[in-house]
């Protein structure tokens, strides 16, 4: 069965928890002030849509899509971004909280994740190849056999990576988020 289209649609300070958004494909449709908390978001496809102010913390993701969406001001906690279809997938964050949010085993080369609280993300296995982190809290972010390849983390902080599980070629730090890399040897800096 095909999902209906719904295209440049405004939604503003609407409340899916109750009665959840309707399962369709949105195209270049911004959702602002609306609040998904717990919601059932699954099979729901997003392309050029801008979700900001929203609350999505714990939705459900199972099957979702999102193409080249962003995410400005949000807050997402709990989110499982490993449930949502892989195709196609292509996100931004600006100014996000995303604690404890999931992106094991995606491919999500070129993100930006801009002014974004990343306290305790699981990054496990994922391609961030060419990411940047934009001045990012990334405080107990899990980094496993992940590719770090060309990530520019010069603004970010609270950065602990061990450079033996993960690809980093080429990975920008500052001076200080560089000591994060020692962290494994227990060592002291002074």
């Amino acid at each position: 069965m095909a999902l209906p289209y719904i295209e440049d649609q405004v939604f503003e300070n609407k409340d899916f928890t109750n009665e959840p958004l309707a399962k369709a494909i949105y195209e270049n449709c911004k959702f602002v002030g609306c609040n998904f908390m717990s919601g059932d978001m699954s099979g729901i496809r997003f392309t050029d849509c801008v979700f900001k102010e929203c609350n999505l913390s714990m939705a459900k993701l199972v099957a979702s899509e999102f193409r080249a969406t962003l995410f400005e001001g949000s807050k997402m906690l709990g989110l499982l971004f490993d449930d949502c279809n892989p195709l196609g997938f292509a996100v931004s964050f600006d100014n996000c909280m995303l604690n404890h949010s999931s992106f094991v085993q995606m491919k999500i080369k070129k993100t930006i994740f801009k002014e974004c609280k990343l306290v305790e993300v699981d990054f496990t296995g994922s391609d961030l190849n060419g990411a940047f982190f934009k001045d990012c809290d990334l405080s107990g972010a899990k980094f496993s056999d992940t590719i770090l390849e060309a990530v520019d983390f010069t603004t970010s902080y609270n950065i602990h990576i061990d450079p033996n599980t993960n690809r980093m070629a080429k990975a920008k730090f500052s001076v200080n988020g560089a000591l994060g890399l020692l962290d494994k040897f227990k060592i002291i800096i002074q």
